[in-house]
């Protein structure tokens, strides 16, 4: 494990309640998983579910906590990253409260400022989102 949630905040900008990412497993080049457990106080439960705006926001972080691993490691200030476009989102379950998020990013490009993800989010061994995402990285 490389952050757990007592020290994700040094590499992603969201400050609680907004966190959505609980421990950085893994930051490599091309690769980035992360885990979260699915709390009653979350600010996206909707009936006892994660909706899908806190599913969305789980992918930017985990994407933000890789970057934000990386440049820190390189002796870098963290850089502010913005959701640019979201293409082919599908989500296939909400998960509920309790359950655990495994999300992996594969970075598929990186052209100038723009980084262009590809997101699986599984939850008990079943995919339950999947999406391309484009992030603008400020530098």
């Amino acid at each position: 494990m490389l952050a757990n949630e007592n020290d994700i905040c040094i590499y992603i900008p969201q400050r609680p309640p907004i966190i959505m990412i609980g421990a950085l497993l893994e930051a490599t080049e091309k690769k980035i998983i992360s885990t979260f457990d699915i709390k009653p106080t979350n600010i996206f439960i909707e009936n006892g579910y994660l909706n899908e705006s806190g599913i969305i926001e789980n992918i930017a972080q985990t994407a933000a906590a890789g970057t934000g691993y990386k440049q820190i490691k390189e002796n870098k200030k963290v850089e502010l990253g913005y959701i640019a476009a979201i293409k082919d989102l599908e989500i296939f379950s909400l998960p509920k409260v309790s359950d655990v998020l495994n999300t992996t990013i594969e970075i598929a490009n990186e052209v100038m400022d723009i980084t262009i993800v590809n997101a699986t989010v599984l939850c008990n061994n079943n995919t339950i989102a999947k999406c391309e995402m484009r992030i603008f990285i400020k530098s």
